[in-house]
């Protein structure tokens, strides 16, 4: 029944992948538009893909150097040989991700802002359709890649479950480095040309947003889709294989010695819901459509109308997997432990909504702090990003107890577990539609900057700004749903840490202590060490971009001081210069925080030993989780303020209000779009980093 299994979750890969083109030939067939507009895309086409060109190459020296490392513990017996390759995989999967959703975007923007000539519903469906190509996209590769390697390592090589699960976390752990690469490398190049962008632009020289005389205006542009639509489909990717891995490792350990059921049957369930979350959210995408004049809470209704019945259809369906491929109504808890996902993902996508959205209380607020200046909208901007994650914290810490005790974790703490990793899996199973809702986004975002530089009819931005506005919204949703689910698989990863302490052990015959005691000193120094990580890796992350935005705004202030005519829009930007100037800022401050979140772990291992590894996953994932998420919706609210005031309130555009919410946006881009969303990634990356090396740190850890 196993095979069978894996055999439904291929074909859920490929017709998430037929989904995918298809949706991808019809948003081609739309046209750009006019000459003008066709020449603005290919130059971010262009810019766009020379970066991540140059991207991949540095990151190419990485991974080559890793596997080398992991080839050499792999002959060293402390690996299995599939390690290196599974590793590799898993990044070229990740990276071809987001290189997909970036290729489609590009091809989007000019085809979005053309359809809203015609209309806002029309432009709503050109751009919804290029993120559902990204959406499907990545939950396709990923269970390709998952599906391929079972077959491979089960059925060709006969491996034993654990044995398999152990190689395919491994390319969780390449899927983890690739995606922090994107994000950090991504984020700071958009937000880098986005605040130079708008601080040379907007506040000093008071010219609107994606005016074509402001040299940053393409560099900006092309940052979108590096960032926002390459880098979250990496980021995206990573998450949904490593929920799916860690809840098949721990499928294994719950049911390798319970002869009632097949573990091969648990390791293969979280795959199968997975796949029939696929078919739920192709379904879904059908439901979303609006109609002209629109506001802005029936667009967010228009976008909730799919995801919701995807998901109230998933929870349907997730009954019959559970009771057919495990134990019938024995394993009833394990239902409710998927339910109990789905519905924390649900909540937590409206709890980001209710504090990032302008058409809730908290943003309109964050909107009036702006009649007495920056300082106090920057102040209301970080006092409600540290206030939204009281309600995140309380949902994932009921999800985690329902899931944990609805399975069984009472008497077996392996089943509570693996019902944790399974409710993980339920939050991100209708990932093909929440990501399209995420990534169409940037797409409207650059429909925008097109329209604005082309010139067209002042409806037509208006259109586009309310597609941009809902982006910020879903944005920040979709980061929602990453980091709860990060919390969770990264739980599931550290007892799959623990799981795999045990087996190395006990296959080198040494003695050791699984228990864990707070008062244990190495526990509690790795507990200060990993709390202390993430706010380290958001500094390093910060300080990139603060850095490559100082280089844009020197060089957007040489260009209108130098060129003339420029300002009277008589004269051309050299807008190559600042995209150039981003993408080496970008590629060099990406490998420092990458280097760090992989070597903690092995360097806490080899002083600390396995005790205070533990110690380390819990702080970082407790300090990670409270960290993204205040980044994330300090971020989206102020994005979202300043749209709100430039609707008309608060004085509108150009005035002093808009300025002081134009610098909040402007602290704010880096917490959204580069150190918050990148974090998620950091607390999955150190567990499976520690996974890997888990043999390393037994038997040569100095404690």
């Amino acid at each position: 029944m196993g095979n069978l299994l894996i055999l439904l979750t291929f074909i859920g890969a490929v017709l998430a992948l037929v989904f995918a083109l298809f949706t991808a030939l019809k948003v081609l067939k739309f046209s750009e538009g006019t000459d003008l507009m066709k020449k603005i895309s290919q130059s971010i086409r262009k810019g766009a893909n020379a970066y991540l060109k140059r991207q991949y190459k540095v990151v190419a020296i990485f991974f080559i150097v890793m596997f080398v490392i992991l080839g050499a513990m792999a002959f060293a017996d402390l690996l299995t040989p599939f390690v290196p390759f599974a590793f590799i995989t898993g990044g070229f999967f990740s990276a071809l991700s987001g290189f997909v959703g970036m290729k489609i975007a590009t091809a989007s923007n000019a085809r979005t802002a053309n359809a809203c000539r015609e209309g806002l519903n029309r432009g709503l469906r050109v751009a919804f359709s290029a993120g559902s190509v990204m959406g499907f996209t990545v939950v396709g590769l990923g269970l390709l890649d998952i599906s391929i390697w079972f077959f491979l390592l089960n059925n060709v090589f006969e491996l034993n479950p654990t044995e398999i699960t152990s190689a395919m976390l491994t390319f969780g752990m390449g899927a983890s480095s690739m995606a922090l690469f994107a994000r950090v490398g991504g984020g700071v190049f958009t937000k880098a040309a986005d605040v130079g962008a708008d601080l040379v632009g907007k506040v000093e020289a008071g010219i609107p947003e994606d005016d074509p005389r402001n040299p940053a205006v393409i560099a900006d542009n092309v940052g979108d889709n590096v960032g926002d639509v390459a880098g979250m489909g990496a980021d995206l990717y990573e998450s949904y294989v490593g929920s799916i891995i860690s809840a098949s490792a721990l499928g294994v350990a719950a049911f390798s010695k319970n002869s009632a059921i097949n573990d091969i049957n648990a390791m293969a369930v979280p795959m199968l819901l997975a796949a029939l979350g696929i078919l739920c959210s192709i379904i879904g995408t059908f439901f979303v459509r609006t109609k002209e004049n629109a506001t802005q809470k029936n667009l967010l209704k228009s976008l909730s109308r799919g995801t919701n019945f995807s998901a109230i259809v998933i929870a349907i369906i997730a009954f019959p997997i559970v009771y057919f491929c495990l134990d019938g109504m024995n394993s009833i808890g394990l239902y409710f432990a998927i339910i109990s996902g789905l519905v924390a993902g649900v909540l937590i996508g409206q709890a980001t909504e209710y504090f990032t959205s302008d058409t809730y209380k908290p943003t309109k607020h964050l909107a009036t702090k702006s009649e007495t200046g920056s300082a106090t909208i920057i102040i209301g901007g970080l006092g409600l990003g540290m206030l939204s994650t009281i309600l995140p914290i309380i949902i994932v810490a009921v999800c985690i107890l329902v899931a944990y005790y609805a399975s069984g974790g009472g008497a077996d703490a392996n089943l509570g577990l693996y019902g944790i990793a399974l409710a993980a899996v339920g939050m991100l199973s209708t990932l093909g539609i929440t990501l399209a809702t995420d990534a169409y986004g940037p797409v409207a975002d650059n429909a925008g900057g097109i329209a604005e530089m082309a010139g067209l009819e002042p409806e037509v931005r208006q259109r586009t700004d309310a597609l941009d506005s809902l982006g910020n919204t879903t944005a920040a949703t979709g980061k929602g749903f990453a980091i709860g689910s990060a919390a969770l698989t990264a739980l599931a990863l550290m007892a799959s840490y623990i799981n795999k302490v045990g087996e190395v052990a006990a296959s080198s015959g040494k003695a050791i202590d699984l228990s864990f005691d707070i008062t244990n000193p190495t526990v509690l120094v790795g507990l200060f060490i990993g709390a202390c990580l993430p706010f380290v890796f958001a500094a390093l992350t910060m300080e990139s971009v603060g850095k490559a935005a100082q280089s844009i705004v020197v060089e957007v202030r040489r260009q209108f001081r130098e060129i003339t005519g420029l300002m009277e829009g008589k004269a051309e930007a050299d807008y190559t210069s600042c995209v150039d100037l981003c993408t080496k800022a970008s590629l060099k401050e990406m490998v420092l925080p990458t280097v760090v979140a992989v070597i903690t772990p092995v360097v806490t291992g080899m002083i600390l030993g396995y005790h205070g590894v533990v110690g380390m996953l819990a702080g970082a994932t407790a300090s990670g989780f409270l960290l993204a998420v205040f980044m994330s919706n300090s971020g989206g609210a102020w994005d979202n303020a300043k749209k709100y005031i430039e609707s008309g309130v608060h004085g509108g555009k150009g005035s002093d209000n808009h300025k002081a919410a134009v610098v909040g946006d402007t602290v704010g881009d880096p917490f959204k779009d580069t150190a918050g969303p990148a974090i998620n990634i950091l607390i999955k990356l150190l567990s499976m980093v520690s996974i890997v090396f888990a043999a390393v740190v037994v038997n040569f850890s100095l404690l």
